[in-house]
């Protein structure tokens, strides 16, 4: 199935299969046998000797998670803070855990900590094994960890929990995988510290965050940026290759911008010939896409970066609970 149908029945309001639903149970019963030695202490999370925050959600695909752990980055350095950022890695080869440099490719390690590693400079350690991984960050002398996903992964002990909410698609139709787009129950919300929502309707309790983007950067580095008006008029070529392509094609056309949309499936490896259009019009792309087009991008190239907006009283709560 094609994930513009399954858009349609988790988003569009288009009725389930029915084997979508009979697999729903399967689903939830082995998500508790995956969960039952954490639940009868047979195991337990790991603490680390720093505070932990994980930023997650509990659908599929992205919320504009690396938005949000970016800005926790300059927020906590701001209040005087080393911070460090834990990832799996999602899309890379990487078995880890490794430490990242400012060259980590993204087709080893994944095209988010990648993008983190380039964008903050903090120390950044990816790895399947989550605790593990983390436990690389201390040897960088970093005084608190934030985790980038991981909110169903109970090995490492957390201090915060942030839940990302798509402020567009919200919980689609509320029904657990596969029927819908939910990993977990909607009460889960409730279990969280902060519940973040990116744009759109924000419910009651919710911290709203804004995405802006303003400019445009060549990815050859040959010229200056330019401001996204100055594409306004004219038709662009737009690739996005993450959780939710609609959004950022939509905040193109805000900005007055043609688009001809190019969407690709989350995390997808771009190549070459995904950018060979045949014609010379402008490439504008998302950042997290950007770091995986360094070897072949051409002056027609170029990156559209974010930076999250929000408020002061929900970082100052973060920063007085991670001194608590």
């Amino acid at each position: 199935m094609k994930q513009a149908d399954v858009d349609r029945i988790w988003y569009g309001g288009e009725p389930a299969p029915l084997w979508m639903r009979l697999l729903v149970p399967v689903y939830r019963l082995l998500n508790a046998a995956m969960r039952l030695s954490w639940r009868i202490g047979v195991r337990a999370p790991e603490r680390l000797p720093v505070p932990v925050i994980v930023i997650g959600n509990i659908t599929t695909g992205g919320t504009g998670k690396t938005p949000l752990v970016l800005a926790l980055i300059e927020a906590l350095k701001h209040r005087g803070w080393h911070p460090g950022v834990v990832s799996r890695g999602y899309g890379g080869t990487e078995a880890g855990p490794i430490l990242l440099d400012d060259a980590a490719d993204p087709r080893r390690v994944g095209d988010e900590p990648a993008l983190i590693r380039r964008r903050s400079g903090v120390p950044v350690a990816i790895g399947r094994r989550r605790v593990a991984a983390a436990r690389r960050l201390l040897d960088a002398k970093v005084d608190v960890i934030l985790a980038d996903d991981g909110l169903q992964n109970p090995s490492l002990a957390r201090d915060i929990e942030i839940c990302v909410v798509d402020g567009q698609r919200r919980l689609g139709n509320g029904r657990l995988l596969p029927a819908g787009p939910l990993r977990e129950s909607a009460e889960r919300l409730k279990q969280v510290d902060f519940v973040v929502c990116n744009g759109g309707q924000v419910a009651e309790g919710e911290i709203l965050m804004h995405l802006s983007g303003a400019e445009a950067v060549r990815l050859d580095g040959a010229g200056p940026s330019r401001p996204l008006s100055a594409f306004k008029g004219q038709p662009v070529h737009a690739v996005a290759a993450i959780g939710n392509p609609q959004r950022y094609f939509e905040s193109l056309r805000r900005a007055g911008i043609e688009v001809i949309e190019h969407a690709f499936t989350d995390h997808h490896a771009l190549e070459a010939a995904d950018l060979d259009f045949a014609d010379e019009l402008p490439i504008l792309m998302t950042e997290k896409d950007a770091v995986k087009c360094d070897s072949f991008a051409t002056s027609r190239c170029w990156q559209v970066p974010v930076t999250a907006q929000l408020p002061d009283f929900f970082l100052d709560a973060v920063d007085a609970r991670l001194r608590r």
